[in-house]
């Protein structure tokens, strides 16, 4: 496990109970720190969610979403 920097440590302090946004200056990548156990509980909740997909899908289908009209539909699609 990394431990913060002094000047991390300042920032999580004066954001109290807010996540820290920081970038890494070679990459523009940004990054959160937020508490261990806010991630966690918010892990578990997408979890949860992942969980439920399969019986979505199965009451959708049993819906009519399976219907090949539907397929139009597809085209709004964002992932394609």
């Amino acid at each position: 496990m990394t431990t913060l920097t002094p000047e991390q440590r300042h920032e999580v302090h004066k954001a109290g109970e807010e996540p820290v946004r920081c970038a890494d200056p070679e990459t523009q990548t940004e990054y959160v720190i937020l508490r261990a156990d806010v991630y966690d509980r918010m892990r578990a909740e997408a979890d949860d969610l992942r969980s439920a997909y399969p019986l979505a899908m199965r009451v959708f289908g049993e819906d009519g979403w399976d219907d090949p009209q539907m397929d139009e539909y597809n085209v709004f699609d964002p992932r394609k």
